[in-house]
C-alpha cells in the first residue's frame, strides 16, 4: 500500500476548524493501492488537538507535538514524522475539496518529470460562502523556473502554496519549509519550481478559510520591514538554487 502524507500544523486559534479538515480528508476517495496518513503537529505543548477530533482513535491520524516555533518549524516536524512518498499540505483551518488527493496522485504517478502539483482555490468567507479568483495558469505543466519568474515580476507566486503536493525526496532535499514567521510555504514552492516541473490542476483543490485568528491577519504579514525581509530571502534562495541547477 502506498501512502500520501497529509501534514497539518495546528495552533490554538485553528482548533475550531480541525474537525472540518478531518471531514474533508475522510471524504476523499483514494485510488486503488493508496491510503493517506494525517500527521498533525501541535505548535506547543498545550494545544490538545486530540480533543477537537471527531475520531482521535483513527489509525490514519498521527498526532505529535513540539516546542512552539511557528508554522514552518511545526510543519517540518510533521514532515519528519511522516512516511509517505508524496507529501500534501493541509492547513488546520482549511478543507480539501472532493477528489483532490486522487488528482494529485494521478499526476505524480503518470508524469515522472513532474515533482509537485497545485490546484485552484476558493476562499471560504466567514459567512460560509465561497469566492474564486481569476488569473490561474494554464492547466497542466508549469515549466521549471516559471514560479520564480512570476515572483520576480509580481512578488507573489502564480499558484497557491496551500494546495501543494510534492514528492518526498524534493521536500527533503530542500530541508522542509523555510524558517520564516510566515510565507514559509511560498518559499518552499518557489524553490521547488527551480528544481522540477510542476503541474496545475484546474479543478478546485482547496477551500481556504478566512478568519480573524489566521496568521495572514497579522499586521506584518503583507507590509513593512519583516515582509520585505521575507520577500528578499525567498527570492534569494530560489535564485541561488537556480544558479546551482544551471551550473555547467
Amino acid at each position: 500500500m502506498k501512502t500520501i502524507s497529509v501534514l497539518t500544523a495546528v495552533h490554538e486559534g485553528a482548533l475550531p476548524y480541525l474537525a472540518a479538515a478531518y471531514g474533508s480528508l475522510t471524504a476523499q476517495v483514494m485510488p486503488s493501492g493508496w491510503s493517506w496518513e494525517w500527521c498533525i503537529q501541535e505548535d506547543g505543548a498545550h494545544v490538545a488537538a486530540k480533543d477537537s477530533l471527531p475520531d482521535p482513535s483513527d489509525p490514519r491520524v498521527r498526532l505529535g507535538a513540539s516546542r512552539k516555533g511557528g508554522p514552518a518549524v511545526t510543519r517540518t516536524m510533521a514532515f519528519a514524522r511522516s512516511t509517505g512518498d508524496l507529501v500534501k499540505v493541509l492547513d488546520a483551518d482549511d478543507e480539501l475539496a472532493a477528489g483532490v488527493l486522487a488528482r494529485d496522485i494521478a499526476v505524480l504517478e503518470s508524469e515522472a518529470a513532474v515533482g509537485w502539483t497545485t490546484s485552484r482555490v476558493l476562499d471560504r468567507l466567514p459567512d460560509g460562502s465561497l469566492l474564486g479568483f481569476e488569473g490561474d495558469p494554464t492547466p497542466g505543466v508549469i515549466p521549471k523556473g516559471a514560479v520564480l519568474s512570476h515572483w520576480r515580476e509580481h512578488r507573489r507566486p502564480q499558484v497557491h502554496p496551500a494546495t501543494l503536493c510534492a514528492r518526498r525526496d524534493l521536500v527533503t532535499f530542500l530541508g522542509g519549509w523555510m524558517a520564516l514567521p510566515a510565507s514559509e510555504d511560498t518559499g518552499l514552492l518557489t524553490a521547488l519550481s527551480v528544481l522540477s516541473q510542476g503541474w496545475f490542476l484546474p479543478e478546485v483543490g482547496l477551500h481556504y478559510r478566512k478568519h480573524e485568528a489566521q496568521s495572514t491577519m497579522h499586521p506584518d504579514h503583507g507590509t513593512g520591514e519583516e515582509w520585505e525581509a521575507r520577500m528578499r530571502i525567498i527570492q534569494a534562495r530560489a535564485e541561488a538554487l537556480e544558479g546551482i541547477v544551471r551550473y555547467p
